[in-house]
């Protein structure tokens, strides 16, 4: 079996190795590829050595990611990535944990904003106000709950929209949420 590739300064090829595999798989670099990481980082490494190196650090960050390890479960993972056949050196599990520490939110973040494909709700207000003016005489000065809802997606611009609930629709409006959070409770209680 090949040698590790050697990393010359110590660990800073393998930190910008973990830099460019976040940057590839979380943030959308598109022009990050094998071949620009490994004539930066590692020009003296056989590709097919690369590409394993690559192929092991990538898998791990991909299981660091996945389950949001904190502390305490990565030290444990990276751990028993070492003590594997095959697996990765005590020197790489240091610049791992440490990247990992730097860049945990980061690549959180990205990771929640590539999961949502629709807009979300960015910010709610509401009111309540009394009709001073109307078609119909009999209903000035009742009560009316403006709702005002900001929904849009990261980076675009913003949609705003406003409702207006009379009594007897903010009531029914209360009793289907009720019944929406009575459905989650339900749903999310472990038996």
């Amino acid at each position: 079996m090949a040698a590790e590739p050697v990393a010359p300064e110590g660990s800073k090829p393998l930190s910008g190795l973990l830099s460019g595999i976040a940057q590839a798989t979380y943030y959308g670099a598109a022009g990050i590829t094998e071949e620009l990481l490994r004539g930066q980082l590692y020009p003296e490494a056989a590709p097919e050595e690369f590409r394993v190196l690559l192929a092991k650090l990538t898998a791990a960050l991909k299981s660091i990611a996945s389950a949001d390890m904190d502390l305490n479960q990565l030290e444990a993972f990276l751990t028993a990535q070492t003590k594997k056949q095959g697996g990765i050196t005590a020197d790489q599990a240091a610049v791992i944990a440490k990247f990992w520490k730097s860049h945990r939110t980061k690549i959180r973040e990205s990771l929640i904003n590539q999961s949502r494909w629709d807009n979300t709700l960015r910010n709610v207000n509401w009111r309540v106000d009394l009709k001073s003016q109307s078609r119909h005489i009999d209903q000035i000065n009742t009560p009316v709950a403006i709702v005002e809802m900001e929904l849009g997606k990261n980076g675009k611009e913003s949609d705003f929209l406003c409702l207006e609930f009379d009594e007897a629709r903010v009531n029914q409006m209360l009793k289907k949420l009720s019944e929406i959070e009575e459905s989650i409770s339900t749903l999310t209680q472990t038996t």
